[in-house]
């Protein structure tokens, strides 16, 4: 079964930093990091950042043995 529900990583550069976000905690997350990246000296630019959305399977069938 599908679901419309997403989770979401967050990376810099190639490195995940944040896994299985739900949607809010991903977007409070996001708009922290890129603000972080241009007030801090860091290792990072905003061109770094980048995320991937997941779509959650669930399923109903219950396993067999």
């Amino acid at each position: 079964m599908i679901t419309n529900e997403y989770r979401f990583h967050i990376y810099a550069k190639d490195k995940c930093l944040y896994s299985s976000l739900t949607n809010e905690e991903f977007r409070e997350t996001w708009e922290t990091l890129k603000g972080m990246v241009g007030l801090m000296k860091t290792d990072y630019e905003e061109s770094d950042l980048n995320y991937e959305k997941v779509k959650l399977v669930k399923s109903s069938e219950e396993s067999s043995y």
